[in-house]
């Protein structure tokens, strides 16, 4: 099935070098918890640079090499994580580097023109805290003798906060390429004898591993190619479970026997004096309730058995945090300028009054009013409450249009769209079926692109999402980044969220029709109905295609009963409109 893709964004170099400069001052006005989240957003966007130019140099060569620009990159990088290890080891007392003479050495040199960033996706979604890395490097036996290898795109700062973690100078960074089941690695040959000349251990460092674990593998294959013998080699992952369903039994073996060192994010984030508890509180202490993975459908639901489903790998980590007889929610919004962006976002829709209110951002978390008597809608519910969500959909295409603030201009265009539909379909009903979407050729899609105004759609449609307050209110809730996300759809045409509406509430034809116009009203804009009619089948297919890959990562009995009568809806929905003329 095809769910995911990535969010890129092409920039200048010069201005991740201005980003980290802009970060470190803020870093020296700053004081505590705000001054460590600087500097922690500095490290991201230094090694967003690193990332962008070895991947620059990557395709201009069609390998991995050393480079002066990324040699200084690597340094400048080094020096942050080793701010943010002291920075979390004082309890937020740490200096801030003067990270001038790197940046300077970075700026005279020949930097090119235009560099492709990518958003680091455990930053951004899974709450993986870069100073869990340097710890974990000095609770291995590890020193600084060992050569680190960082796994691009996150890998990279990761693979700087286990050298500084271990006292070691010698950074490298390497794409894997290839296949997201079976990746490789490509090294010029100087890069090659470096690795086969070294005699002391290597650490290999990313986040993972995922379905596969492909991208550490193709670390490890290429390290046993060019001699280092497993003994000498220490993986650092961001979680201690196996690879996934996509892995060979080969590859789970090997993962198995191989020395590994993690600590979890819960060590940042329930730290006594300095995690989570005291930064919503603003040190003053909280008794905090994970409600992730699901969790959190206890408070919402009198009966498991109208529970709907979560794919709980892909969760956000989330918490309830009571204090003054309020509730609060605390939700994993991610790192750097990507939860910056997040935070504005909330802001916005909160003042406009569709979502919670929002209190402010704490080293990852967002922060926004819990409505514990709130009642989730059901499907039967939505042509009541078509007015609002019209609105809704309708301010989003007013005042969020796709822009290069945090990645999310990146969305699929049609003929992407219909591609993965095609393949989808194919794999989920056979080749008559896949057939039936030919009638979208690539010259009706390349018209209608013409028609598409991208923003930044919210593609959380789902009737869970909504919630019904005592005073009437409807609030939407997970609202704010999933135009941003790692799937491939990203930043639609507003006709992408009235699908999703209309086939998540199973919407009567007049229902849909009387949507679509509220949301043109309130949006100042036509939405073409062909376009309706291309998203739909395309919307289903990517939920078929995601509700498949989470069945296949779940171990959970009731978790998998719900997200297989969900499955079974959305192709029973899918094989209707197929069927249409």
């Amino acid at each position: 099935m095809i769910v995911f893709g990535k969010r890129d964004r092409a920039t200048d170099p010069r201005d991740l070098l201005g980003d980290v400069a802009a970060r470190l001052r803020a870093a020296a006005a700053g004081r505590d918890r705000t001054r460590h989240e600087a500097l922690a957003a500095a490290l991201i966007a230094a090694g967003m640079l690193l990332q962008g130019l070895a991947d620059a140099a990557f395709s201009e060569a069609g390998a991995d090499a050393p480079a002066p620009d990324q040699d200084a990159a690597t340094a400048l990088m080094l020096a942050l994580a080793e701010a943010v290890d002291a920075s979390w080891a004082s309890g937020f007392r740490g200096p801030v580097p003067d990270g001038e003479p790197a940046m300077s050495t970075l700026a005279a040199l020949a930097l090119p023109a235009r560099i492709t960033a990518r958003w680091c996706e455990g930053f951004a979604f899974y709450a993986t805290y870069p100073e869990t890395y340097a710890m974990a490097a000095r609770r291995s036996d590890l020193g600084p003798e060992t050569l680190v290898i960082g796994i691009r795109s996150i890998g990279a700062p990761l693979a700087a906060m286990v050298a500084a973690g271990l006292g070691s100078r010698r950074i490298i960074t390497v794409r894997p390429v290839g296949h997201p089941f079976g990746r490789e690695l490509a090294l010029s040959e100087a890069l090659a004898a470096e690795i086969r000349a070294w005699t002391g251990p290597v650490a290999v460092v990313d986040e993972g591993p995922g379905l596969s674990g492909s991208s550490f593998g193709a670390v490890l294959d290429a390290l046993d190619r060019l001699g280092v013998a497993e003994e000498r080699i220490t993986l650092f992952p961001s979680h201690d479970g196996a690879p996934g369903a996509q892995a060979g039994a080969a590859q789970r073996r090997r993962w198995d026997r191989m020395r590994q060192h993690i600590v979890s994010a819960d060590a940042v984030i329930g730290a006594p004096e300095q995690g989570l508890a005291a930064w919503v509180s603003e040190g003053a202490g909280a008794a905090l309730e994970e409600v992730s993975g699901g969790a959190w459908r206890r408070h919402l639901y009198a009966d498991t058995a109208d529970w709907p489903p979560v794919n709980a790998w892909q969760e956000r980590r989330k918490f309830l945090w009571r204090q003054d007889n309020r509730t609060w929610y605390l939700k994993f919004a991610g790192l750097g300028a990507p939860a910056e962006a997040k935070l504005a976002r909330a802001r916005t829709l909160s003042a406009a009054g569709f979502i919670p209110a929002v209190v402010g951002l704490r080293h990852g978390f967002l922060v926004e009013r819990w409505h514990g008597t709130a009642m989730p809608l059901q499907a039967a519910d939505g042509s009541a409450w078509l007015e609002r969500i019209g609105d809704y959909l309708g301010y989003r295409a007013r005042t969020f249009p796709a822009g290069a603030k945090d990645g999310a201009e990146n969305g699929a265009n049609l003929q992407a769209l219909m591609a993965m539909a095609r393949h989808n379909v194919l794999t989920a009903l056979g080749k008559p079926a896949a057939a039936t979407l030919d009638r979208w050729t690539p010259g009706r899609l390349t018209a209608l692109e013409r028609s598409v105004r991208r923003v930044e759609t919210d593609n959380r449609m789902q009737p869970w999402k909504w919630l019904a307050l005592p005073d009437g209110r409807l609030l939407k809730a997970d609202a704010l980044d999933h135009a941003a996300g790692h799937d491939l759809v990203g930043c639609q045409d507003i006709a992408w969220d009235v699908v999703g509406a209309a086939e998540e509430f199973g919407l009567s034809e007049n229902a849909r029709v009387y949507l679509a116009g509220r949301v043109e009203v309130a949006g100042d804009r036509a939405i073409d109905p062909e376009l309706i009619a291309c998203l739909t089948p395309c919307y289903l297919a990517f939920q078929v295609g995601s509700l498949t890959l989470a069945l296949g990562a779940t171990g959970d009995p009731a978790e998998t009963a719900r997200l297989r009568r969900r499955l079974d809806t959305m192709t029973e929905r899918l094989c209707r409109v197929l069927a249409q003329p």
